[in-house]
């Protein structure tokens, strides 16, 4: 069996698969499914500083080989999640790591200083890029001015692990890792959903009620793909690749892009044991190859 262990800042992965967040829950959800503790981390649902209803129903559409959704980041804000899920979901043997969002910058501030205070949560991931909400989420992701700001404002009161998710909907994400890496990120992870539509012929109206959402799935993989190389290219920090990882050798290819880890999403709502068989596929893959060590493929594109 090779050696799978990654580093993400002072983040110790026992191996790159982790779950992209508003796809796995809390874990739990999974746990009759999958052996949790075998996971290198699980990203759990976006948590803002309020109770937030999400976005009006309906707020998910198929599309072919993807999906869209705009659930709007629906939660019960950051004193349920540390009052109510932490207890629950602290003494799971991986690392829990919590995808924080704000409408403002004194909403992340105030979420990532009450997530700092619970012991068993190493990480944040810093969701700068959720194209599914009014305010906040994306418009601080989209330039690295505001970017910056509000990394650098997090960074200020979060003394862990800071992982700082991006959005696909920009000219060049490459420059917004930069930015980010400037004010102090650990890591970036990349893509984000892709801003999409789809239009139901029959009624002539949306498929979303909010007209556009985030699209997902296997049809992103390619673009996803180039933009965590682009970016493996610009920045010196660890990064994190996901969009559209169906498989392990989906996974693998972002490894061979330069990804240190990957996350896995749609591909949860399909087999909710795909975590564990890219797990294993990239075992099988690293022996096939020849590989005692994770290390060995990472960033050992060819061209």
């Amino acid at each position: 069996m090779a050696n799978l262990n990654v580093e993400i800042g002072n983040l110790k992965l026992k191996n790159p698969v982790m779950t992209a967040s508003g796809t796995f829950g809390y874990g739990e959800e999974f746990a009759d499914f999958i052996d949790l503790s075998r996971l290198g981390g699980i990203l759990v649902k976006g948590t803002t500083l309020h109770h937030r209803e999400g976005n009006p129903y309906p707020r998910m559409a198929e599309t072919p080989a993807g999906m869209l959704n705009a659930v709007g980041l629906q939660n019960k804000g950051v004193n349920y999640f540390a009052e109510t899920i932490y207890p629950r979901i602290c003494t799971i043997d991986t690392n829990i790591i919590v995808n924080v969002s704000g409408s403002t910058i004194e909403d992340y501030i105030a979420t990532a200083e009450k997530i700092a205070q619970l012991e068993q949560i190493p990480a944040i991931e810093l969701n700068i890029s959720c194209p599914n909400v009014k305010e906040g989420g994306m418009a601080f992701g989209t330039s690295c001015k505001s970017a910056s700001t509000v990394v650098k404002a997090v960074r200020k009161v979060y003394p862990k692990t800071l992982i700082v998710k991006l959005s696909p909907n920009v000219t060049d994400i490459a420059e917004i890792a930069k930015a980010v890496e400037a004010e102090g990120a650990d890591s970036v992870s990349l893509i984000n959903t892709l801003l999409g539509m789809a239009i139901n012929v029959k009624t002539r109206r949306p498929m979303l009620s909010t007209v556009t959402g985030g699209l997902s799935g296997a049809c992103v993989k390619p673009v996803a793909l180039r933009m965590v190389w682009q970016t493996c290219k610009a920045v010196r920090i660890p990064v994190i690749g996901l969009g559209g990882i169906m498989n392990a050798m989906d996974a693998i290819e972002f490894l061979l892009a330069g990804a240190t880890a990957i996350q896995i999403g749609t591909a949860n709502f399909i087999d909710p044991q795909i975590t564990i068989k890219v797990i294993d596929g990239i075992n099988a893959y690293l022996e096939e190859q020849g590989c005692d060590d994770i290390k060995d493929i990472i960033g050992g594109l060819i061209c």
